[in-house]
């Protein structure tokens, strides 16, 4: 039986507001899984769109930062964890009040502290959004 994995509290810096994973689900051998779950009362929503509430693409993009952290910060202990770059970002559609999205990061390399991964944001098994990232770890 498999010990469950730390609260992303435990392992990450960042807390709320500014926390965008509520649970991994799976972290190991370069790929880590989690997920958020975006209740109607989220205070981004009131602007964004009013109307026509959609979650932000870049708070998307941070959750998926924020899954590689929680992935290199659990190989890399006593670290942090900068991003540095995003490329091919594609927002595929809206997430919306409601719903939870899943993210997946799967590394590419590591070289000389720093981290390419790819990543994935779906909801019920629906690509989203997908980006490449790119993180250095430095020392704390």
């Amino acid at each position: 039986m498999t010990e469950p994995l730390p609260r992303p509290e435990a392992v990450l810096p960042h807390r709320p507001p500014f926390l965008y994973v509520d649970r991994v689900l799976e972290c190991a051998a370069g790929r880590a899984v989690a997920e958020r779950a975006f209740p109607p009362d989220e205070p981004f929503f009131a602007g964004h769109f009013p109307g026509h509430p959609v979650v932000p693409g870049v708070i998307l993009i941070e959750g998926l930062a924020q899954t590689l952290a929680y992935l290199a910060l659990r190989e890399h202990p006593g670290r942090r964890v900068l991003l540095t770059g995003i490329d091919a970002c594609r927002i595929r559609r809206p997430v919306r009040p409601g719903e939870t999205v899943t993210y997946t990061v799967e590394v590419d390399r590591v070289r000389m502290n720093l981290v390419a991964a790819k990543g994935s944001v779906t909801v019920g098994g629906e690509r989203v959004a997908t980006a490449q990232l790119r993180g250095f770890l430095s020392e704390p």
